[in-house]
């Protein structure tokens, strides 16, 4: 559908998308998603409709349609290959499996076939680190790609075959959790006690209603749960303040969009245990006294939407969700499934709520904090899969017995992805507090140049601290173990990441947007050899700049491949350095920076011109 046409049948079409919505501006995200897949993009004319049967003005609904990187204001093909462009599948075979993709299709890597039939194009990571690598064509995951498989799999939609058709020939017969298991590998190496190993259905939400809000509270307090994405806030703590809050509607938010490269664990416990999830978070509703709640589900993971749907139908079915849950009165509380739409500044929580509310991706100013004013302004608990699972399991088994599990400050049982350089990549359950070392044994690591733990916004150390423990207060990690042999280019690694937060930043305020350009750049110099000793203070000054003044996690923790690594591997960096010619240090055109990031932000210049202060 070119930009300049739009039929009043497909304008009809699209009112009708909004209706099925109420003509919510609030679901504005669901309307552009259903709008993206009938018409394989979002038109100027559909915008406009849009815009009027929302009540919100047109450059409203640009703002989201052009944020998200799933939304496209230019037609794609009827088949959208999307193939996953993080370093694990880079060092997996990644070069090949484009090449043969752009000869089988005869388009290069960003094009549309002249026919309207494929579009071709790089995705950061999706999640399936443990099998690059991989690639999402339409709403179908396809993993451990060859350049064999990808001339077999051209030929097939080349014929017609649908996207489905390549995972069987009977994918309309299968059930969803069928569905989801023919495409992905869970790849569960170890199952340990509380998440993956053996656990009856809704046990915890039974022996939840027979306490107060409060006694369900004080149990997760004294089990010493903490937050698992990363950051390890006190789950109890955050359940109460929530609880206190007084207010007329209160929401559940589960982040189900763990974008961090090298992260899967929570697609493993959304396929294995969805249940559990749901469980944890109707326990959670009834502990602070809300009534209705959302799943944000990554882009990346719509493979499993209707599993998910098909879950929450069961449990509306069986009396776990709804009106006066398992029949205790006045409890009521249900969910709705959000599906996200690429972008990964959505993992932060305040981004997360502006998806959810139909807005671009954007962090939200803190204070307030959402358990008092978050989800349309109503307090709002927000934590991820694994911390909603750990808690449904806690009410079950007892504070006690989660919290003599680990080690001090950090209790309990921790999903690890791990991928790499390493024989067996995949999930494992495992107590806090074991060394990196220990890891990379079960995992056949052992001969690993370095170690990524928690992503790129984590920690890369190197052999002489792998025993270093997997803890909250040593090595705290969402879940990521990266693991690199010593063929592997640090610096290679290094500016990867930092092209990764450059492409993710939401483009909101100054450091991140445009000093992550500038480290890029600077790393770049180091590959190239063309950096001096002033370079390396450089590179820390900067970094130091962007973590004290971004406006939330991501710039806070986007030079941290180059912190880290300058810390544990400082021989790289100097084996690169050059004394400068005539002691002139070379400079950055900023305004060649920020023309890149602004292009890669998605943003007109006249935002950037904009007095946010006001």
């Amino acid at each position: 559908m070119p930009q300049s046409e739009a039929t009043p049948a497909q304008q009809d079409h699209v009112a009708q998308i909004c209706a099925q919505y109420q003509n919510d501006p609030h679901r504005m995200l669901d309307i552009l998603r259903d709008v993206q897949d009938q018409f394989r993009c979002i038109s100027r004319q559909t915008m406009k409709t849009v815009a009027a049967k929302t009540g919100l003005t047109e450059v409203a609904v640009e703002g989201v349609a052009s944020f998200y990187a799933f939304l496209s204001l230019e037609p794609k093909g009827r088949v959208t290959i999307r193939l996953c462009d993080d370093i694990v599948d880079r060092f997996a075979g990644l070069p090949d499996v484009a090449a043969t993709f752009e000869k089988e299709l005869g388009i290069t890597i960003g094009q549309t076939s002249a026919d309207g039939a494929f579009s071709l194009e790089y995705t950061p990571c999706i999640g399936m680190c443990d099998q690059a690598p991989a690639a999402m064509i339409n709403d179908v995951v396809l993993t451990t790609l060859t350049p064999e498989k990808v001339r077999e799999i051209a030929k097939k939609l080349k014929e017609g075959k649908r996207p489905e058709d390549l995972i069987s020939h009977r994918f309309d017969d299968l059930t969803p959790h069928e569905r989801a298991r023919r495409m992905v590998k869970n790849n569960i190496k170890h199952a340990g006690a509380v998440l993956l190993g053996p656990a009856p259905d809704d046990a915890g939400l039974k022996k939840a209603l027979e306490q107060t809000p409060s006694q369900i509270i004080d149990q997760i307090e004294a089990s010493g749960l903490r937050g698992c994405g990363g950051a390890g806030f006190t789950t109890g703590r955050k359940w109460r303040f929530a609880a206190q809050a007084e207010a007329d509607r209160k929401f559940i938010i589960c982040n189900a969009d763990e974008g961090e490269p090298g992260t899967f664990k929570d697609r493993v416990l959304l396929t294995e245990r969805p249940h559990l999830l749901i469980e944890g978070m109707t326990i959670a509703a009834g502990a602070v006294g809300a009534k209705e709640g959302i799943l944000y589900l990554r882009g990346e993971y719509v493979y499993l939407r209707e599993l998910i749907e098909e879950v929450l139908a069961e449990r509306r079915t069986k009396g776990l969700l709804g009106k006066d849950i398992l029949g205790a009165d006045g409890f009521d509380f249900d969910i709705r499934l959000q599906m996200g739409a690429g972008a990964y500044i959505c993992g932060e929580e305040g981004a997360l709520i502006s998806s959810c509310e139909g807005l671009p991706g954007e962090p939200k100013t803190r204070p307030p904090f959402p358990v008092t004013c978050g989800y349309l302004g109503f307090p709002t608990v927000v934590n991820n899969v694994e911390t909603f699972c750990h808690a449904a399991r806690i009410l079950d088994c007892g504070a006690k017995w989660f919290f003599d599990m680990g080690t001090a400050g950090s209790h309990g049982t921790k999903l690890f992805s791990v991928s790499g350089d390493c024989i067996n990549p995949g999930i494992y359950e495992l107590p806090y507090g074991l060394s990196v070392r220990e890891l990379l044994e079960m995992a056949g690591g052992e001969d690993a140049a370095a170690v990524l733990v928690g992503g790129p916004s984590g920690t890369m150390i190197a052999r002489d601290t792998f025993d270093r423990k997997l803890t909250f207060d040593d090595l705290a990690t969402g879940g990521a173990i990266v693991v690199f042999s010593p063929e592997r280019n640090i610096l290679e690694i290094v500016e990867y990441y930092m092209s990764f937060f450059v492409h993710e930043s939401c483009g909101y305020c100054t450091p991140c947007r445009v000093g992550n350009v500038f480290l890029q750049k600077a790393v770049a110099k180091f590959r190239q050899g063309l950096a001096n000793p002033a370079d390396i203070a450089y590179l820390k000054d900067l970094s130091a700049t962007i973590i004290e003044t971004s406006r939330c996690g991501l710039g806070m923790t986007s030079p941290n491949p180059i912190l880290s690594t300058l810390e544990n591997f400082p021989l790289v960096y100097s084996a690169m350095v050059k004394p400068p010619k005539d002691r002139i240090r070379a400079t950055f055109d900023i305004q060649s920076a920020i023309s890149d990031a602004r292009v890669l932000a998605k943003r007109r210049s006249s935002i950037y011109d904009k007095d946010f202060s006001k």
